[in-house]
């Protein structure tokens, strides 16, 4: 059974930090490129940043480029989104995403940024 469970996001001020979390389980995670997405209030899903298989590269969206990181732990079957300097225009609901000849989805964490 695929899982993608999603785990960090909360409330924060604008200028904070989290760190997301993707625990896999159910596939063999090391042969997928995995990505975060977003989806704002009224907005449509968005790719905010992917990494492909073994790390080797990664791309940002624009409008979290120099603030957000992503990595991935093959051997926890982990991959994260370390996010900085927070916007309230990055209040969404935050997705993992694995990517192969199939594509996975997670449920989803709410990350809300507000004073």
């Amino acid at each position: 059974q695929v899982q993608l469970v999603e785990s960090g996001g909360g409330l924060v001020q604008p200028g904070g930090s989290l760190r997301l979390s993707c625990a896999a389980s159910g596939f063999t995670f090391r042969t997928y490129a995995m990505s975060w997405y977003r989806q704002g209030p009224g907005k449509e899903r968005e790719l905010v940043a992917s990494i492909t298989r073994a790390g080797g590269i990664t791309n940002y969206a624009d409008s979290v480029k120099g603030r957000f990181a992503i990595s991935r732990d093959d051997a926890k079957n982990t991959v994260h989104l370390q996010m900085n300097s927070l916007k309230p225009e990055d209040t969404a609901v935050y997705y993992c995403s694995a990517r192969n000849v199939n594509r996975y989805w997670g449920q989803g964490t709410q990350v809300t940024v507000s004073s």
